[in-house]
């Protein structure tokens, strides 16, 4: 799993850069400040979580479990679900979007309370 989660927090991190990029030069002119801040504030989240899948990569490395797997997978997933229905949201301005953000925040706070168990174990 170590090379999952660091290959999926690499591929989370470039995907970043490369939205971040977008956001700043080709979609500045055309969202309004407050979708330019939903873009921004996925691509903020989206950036912390592939460094908690690149932390939680090198913690499996000495560490193995359910809790880490669990852990790596509601990560994946939440940074799917939250970053991505706010990238869509931004990019469509289709409010209905915003009600899959809380389910993607909800994997993203599970991931930090089983990655807490893990390293408490």
């Amino acid at each position: 799993m170590t090379k999952l989660w660091l290959a999926m927090g690499a591929g989370y991190g470039l995907l970043g850069v490369v939205l971040g990029a977008f956001g700043a030069h080709a979609l500045r002119e055309r969202l309004s400040e407050d979708m330019l801040r939903v873009w921004e504030t996925a691509v903020n989240y989206q950036f912390w979580h592939a460094l908690a899948l690149l932390a939680l990569g090198l913690l499996a490395s000495r560490l193995a479990g359910a809790w880490l797997t669990v852990a790596g997978a509601a990560f994946a997933v939440g940074i799917l679900l939250f970053s991505g229905s706010l990238y869509l949201l931004a990019f469509s301005g289709v409010r209905v979007l915003g009600a899959v953000t809380p389910f993607g925040g909800l994997l993203l706070i599970v991931g930090w309370v089983c990655l807490l168990v893990a390293v408490l174990r």
